[in-house]
C-alpha cells in the first residue's frame, strides 16, 4: 500500500520559511568559471552531472555511428578492423560508465535532496570533488586513443589475455581511468545514503520516501559493493602487465576464466545499478499522469531490494560457454530466471496503476510508456539468454547486442529522457516544447526498435559481435540496423534544441507543474530556487 499522502499538500511548510527557502539570506555566488569549479550545492553539481553525461552521450554515439556505418554493407568500407575494435570499445565504456551512470547520479543529485525536504546533500564538498573526478577520468580515457597503439581495442568487458597479454601501451592509461571513475562512483554512493538516511524532514519515514529515493538508496548499496571489484581486478590486470605477476595467465599458472568470474560478479550488479534509477522515474511518472497513487507501494519497494540481492546471484549466467560443471550452469539458470519474478512484479504494478486511471500523454508519460514495453521486450530475451544450453547458440552474436541494448537504451536512456521531461519545469521554470518533445519521442521509438529489432534475427542466424565484416546472407539486417541508428542519434539533436529552447523560455510552470503530480519536490516554486528546505517541512500523512 502506498504511504497516506494528503493528494494535493504532500507538506506543510514551517512558519518560518517559504516552501522554496530563503535565497536571500545567501551571499550571491562566485561567478563564471569558479562558481561551477567550487560550487557544493546539490542543484548546480547535478546540473553538471547531467551536462557531462550529455556530452559523453555524444561521444559515445558519435563512436557507435562509426561502428554501424563500418557495418552498413559487408567487407571492409571505412576503418581497419583495429580501428573497429577501439570504436566498439570505447563505445561500451562511455555509455555505461559516462553516461548512463553520471546521468542517474545528476539526476540523484537534484532531487533527492528536494524529494525529503532536505537542504542540500549530506557531505556537500565531497559531492563536488566526486563531480570533478569523472572529467579526469575520461579525458584521461578518450586520450588514449592518440597515444602508440591505439587505445583499448579488447571490448567493453576488456577480458584477460586480450587485455593484458595483447593489449596496446595505453591500457595502463585506461586502467587509471577507470580507477578515478570507480571512486567518484562509490564517494557519491556514500553521499546519497547519508542523505537519505540522515536528512529526512521530521516525521518521513523510510516507507514514506518516493520510489526514486528508495531505488537510488538500494543502487547506492550496490555500488559500494560492487566497485572494489572492479578495483581489484583490473589491479591484477595492471601487476600482469607491468610487474611480471601471472593472475590471468595460463601459462604462469594463473587463470583467464578468474577475471570472467571477477569482472561479471561487478557487471551483473551493474546493471541494476543502471536500471534500477530507472525504475523510480518511471514509478513517479506513471502515477503522475494517471491520476492515480502507486499500486502496490511496498512490493515496490520489496522488489527492488529482491532485485539488488539476486543480482549477486547470477553473475556467471555470462559465462555458459566456458566450460561451468553441470551444477553451476543449472544453478545459474534458475537464480536467472528467479530475477524476472520481482522485475514482472514492478511491471504489473506499473499496469495496475494506469489500470483504469485517468491518463494523459504528455512528453514524459510517453517515454516512460515505451519503457515499460521495450524494457519489458528486453526482459523477455534475457530470459531467452539465461536458458543454459539454448545460450550456447546465442552466445556472442548479435542476439545478446540486441538483448542489452534493449534493455539498456529503451530502457535506462529512456527513463532518462522521461525524467528529463518530468523535471525540466521544475529545473528551468517553462514547460518543454511538446511538438519538439512529439517529434524527438517518435523518431528516438522509430530509430531504437529500427536499429536494434533486426539484430534478433542476424544474432540467431549467426552473425558473431565484434567483427567488422559479416557474410551477404546479414546484409539486409545490417542495413536496417545502420539506418536506424543514425536516424536515433540525429533525433537526439532535437533534444539538445528542446533543452535550450527551455531553458532561454516558454511556457511559465507553476509549482506544481503536473496536475497528478504530488512529491514533495512540486511544493517548491519553479525554477526551484538555488536554496531549499533551510527551515525543515513538517511531513504529514493523510488521517494525521
Amino acid at each position: 500500500m502506498a504511504p497516506k499522502l494528503p493528494l494535493h499538500h504532500p507538506v506543510e511548510q514551517s512558519s518560518t520559511a517559504s516552501a522554496g527557502g530563503q535565497a536571500s539570506a545567501h551571499a550571491a555566488p562566485p561567478r563564471g568559471l569558479m562558481r561551477w569549479l567550487l560550487t557544493t550545492n546539490h542543484k548546480e553539481i547535478g546540473s553538471l552531472y547531467l551536462i557531462f553525461s550529455l556530452t559523453m552521450f555524444f561521444i559515445g554515439g558519435i563512436f557507435a555511428l562509426v561502428v554501424r556505418a563500418e557495418l552498413f554493407q559487408p567487407g571492409l568500407q571505412l576503418v581497419v578492423p583495429e580501428f573497429f575494435n577501439q570504436m566498439t570499445t570505447m563505445h561500451g565504456l562511455i555509455m555505461v560508465f559516462g553516461a548512463i551512470m553520471p546521468a542517474f547520479v545528476g539526476l540523484a543529485n537534484w532531487m533527492v535532496p528536494l524529494q525529503i525536504g532536505a537542504p542540500d546533500m549530506a557531505l556537500p564538498r565531497l559531492n563536488n570533488f566526486s563531480f570533478w573526478l569523472l572529467p579526469v577520468a575520461f579525458t584521461l580515457l578518450l586520450s588514449t586513443l592518440l597515444m602508440p597503439g591505439g587505445g583499448p581495442n579488447f571490448g567493453w568487458t576488456f577480458y584477460a589475455p586480450l587485455s593484458t597479454t595483447y593489449a596496446p601501451p595505453s591500457t595502463t592509461f585506461f586502467i587509471l581511468s577507470l580507477h578515478i571513475a570507480g571512486i567518484s562512483s562509490i564517494l557519491g554512493a556514500i553521499n546519497i545514503i547519508a542523505t537519505i538516511l540522515n536528512l529526512r524532514a521530521p516525521g518521513m519515514r523510510l516507507m514514506d520516501m518516493p520510489l526514486f529515493c528508495w531505488t537510488w538508496l538500494i543502487t547506492a548499496f550496490l555500488l559500494i559493493a560492487v566497485m572494489p571489484v572492479l578495483a581489484g581486478a583490473v589491479t591484477m590486470m595492471l601487476m600482469d602487465i607491468n610487474f611480471g605477476t601471472s593472475f590471468f595467465n595460463a601459462a604462469g599458472g594463473g587463470d583467464p576464466v578468474l577475471f570472467q568470474h571477477l569482472f561479471w560478479f561487478f557487471g551483473h550488479p551493474e546493471v541494476y545499478i543502471m536500471i534500477l534509477p530507472a525504475f523510480g522515474i518511471v514509478s513517479a511518472i506513471i502515477p503522475a499522469f494517471s491520476r492515480k497513487r502507486l499500486f502496490g507501494y511496498a512490493s515496490m519497494v520489496y522488489a527492488t531490494a529482491a532485485i539488488a540481492i539476486l543480482s549477486f546471484l547470477v553473475w556467471a549466467h555470462h559465462m555458459f560457454t566456458v566450460g561451468l560443471p553441470l551444477a553451476a550452469e543449472l544453478f545459474f539458470m534458475y537464480t536467472t530466471m528467479l530475477i524476472a519474478v520481482p522485475t514482472g512484479v514492478k511491471v504489473f504494478n506499473w499496469i495496475a496503476t494506469m489500470f483504469r486511471g485517468s491518463i494523459s500523454f504528455e512528453p514524459p508519460m510517453l517515454f516512460a510508456l515505451a519503457f515499460v514495453v521495450q524494457f519489458t521486450i528486453g526482459g523477455f530475451s534475457g530470459l531467452m539468454l539465461a536458458i543454459s544450453p539454448a545460450d550456447f547458440q546465442y552466445h556472442d552474436t548479435y542476439f545478446v547486442v540486441a538483448h542489452f541494448h534493449y534493455v539498456l537504451v529503451p530502457g535506462a536512456l529512456f527513463a532518462i529522457l522521461a525524467a528529463a521531461y518530468y523535471w525540466l519545469p521544475k529545473w528551468t521554470g517553462h514547460y518543454p516544447n511538446v511538438k519538439l518533445a512529439q517529434w524527438h519521442f517518435w523518431l528516438s521509438v522509430i530509430g531504437v526498435n529500427l536499429t536494434f529489432f533486426p539484430m534478433h534475427f542476424s544474432g540467431l542466424a549467426g552473425m558473431p559481435r565484434r567483427i567488422p565484416d559479416y557474410a551477404l546472407q546479414f546484409a539486409d539486417f545490417n542495413v536496417a540496423s545502420s539506418l536506424g541508428a543514425f536516424l536515433f542519434g540525429a533525433s537526439q539533436l532535437l533534444f539538445v534544441l528542446l533543452i535550450i529552447k527551455c531553458v532561454r523560455g516558454g511556457e511559465k510552470a507553476p509549482a506544481k507543474a503536473w496536475e497528478g503530480a504530488e512529491d514533495l519536490e512540486w511544493s517548491v516554486p519553479s525554477p526551484a530556487p538555488l536554496h531549499t528546505f533551510e527551515h525543515p517541512p513538517t511531513f504529514r500523512r493523510e488521517g494525521e
